[in-house]
């Protein structure tokens, strides 16, 4: 039988949406530190470039419980459509975010960091799609392969940093990401990193214009492909959370871009659960789904943590 894109669990979900959430009371979160690693030079960019790692550990209440190792997200963060807005980019994630606090709940250290291309490192913009905007039309090249590759190179170095330490329970990682982070994930999650389980999208893309062309994004077509083809390789589950109302891709484009993926998992043989997840609107802009607050989706995704035993 052919099974749905969009699960039975994850429709129901709405129907204890904020019961559960409410439910779930999250302990302060532990202090943030920062670290520095180094994402070498390739390709995309001319020279080597350090960039701050935030890392968010659970507070500790319980003295017996130790120090870890924990479980960790890795968090990878979208994208400003404008050089001023990237570089005015401070972390990706704040301790106290709902986002944080959710994770810290679930017993998960939390690491996120700053890519290439913004904050103190906007020399080159490595992510550059090219796409460019003349009223409702985009012009450019849409080189959604570039943008995916060096976000996710960056991502790769943090990853590699992240198995190192101590504290970290190196086989129970998890990749989410928001925007173009969240089409950073997909792509991650293809190329099988050691000790990740799953992988989280949320909003997932590139080349959107809530302004100028709302809920119609530059070349979606060539979106499809670049977030269809982690699907010939990844084997591990992915979650794909979307609302309804994202001005940047509309309804209907993330839901043909999950079915892309799904067949091209099919296609390839690969076994791995992929569900999709259609938030209902939030607020003015559902591209804002991760950010606007857990209770709009945390039934999804923790349901989907039970469901495979993370």
């Amino acid at each position: 039988m052919k099974r749905p894109a969009v699960s039975l669990l994850f429709s129901l979900c709405w129907l204890w949406a904020f019961g559960a959430a409410a439910q779930a009371a999250a302990p302060t979160p532990g202090h943030e530190e920062v670290f520095r690693i180094t994402v070498k030079k390739s390709i995309l960019a001319s020279s080597d470039v350090d960039i701050p790692v935030h890392v968010f550990k659970p507070t500790v209440t319980d003295p017996t419980a130790g120090l870890g190792p924990w479980p960790v997200v890795i968090f990878s963060h979208g994208r400003s459509g404008s050089p001023a807005g990237r570089a005015a980019m401070k972390a990706p994630l704040a301790a106290n975010s709902d986002a944080v606090r959710y994770w810290h709940a679930r017993g998960y250290a939390v690491v996120s960091a700053l890519r290439p291309g913004y904050g103190e490192n906007t020399r080159e913009d490595p992510e550059d799609h090219g796409v460019r905007w003349s009223g409702g039309t985009c012009n450019g090249q849409a080189d959604f392969a570039k943008t995916t590759a060096a976000a996710t190179l960056a991502m790769r170095s943090v990853h590699a940093w992240v198995v190192e330490q101590g504290w970290v329970a190196k086989n129970r990682i998890l990749l989410v990401g928001q925007s173009v982070g969240g089409l950073t994930t997909v792509a991650a999650c293809g190329q099988n990193w050691p000790g990740v389980m799953g992988c989280i999208n949320f909003a997932g893309g590139a080349g959107g214009n809530p302004e100028a062309s709302p809920a119609a994004s530059c070349r979606p077509a060539a979106m499809e492909q670049q977030l269809a083809n982690p699907g010939k390789s990844t084997t591990v589950p992915t979650l794909w959370l979307y609302s309804a109302n994202d001005k940047f891709w509309g309804a209907e484009a993330p839901k043909q871009w999950h079915a892309a993926y799904r067949q091209a998992a099919a296609a390839a043989g690969q076994k791995a659960e992929s569900e999709f997840f259609s938030a209902p609107p939030v607020g003015q802009d559902g591209h804002s789904l991760h950010s606007a607050g857990s209770r709009f989706w945390a039934p999804a995704v923790t349901a989907w943590l039970h469901k495979h035993g993370f």
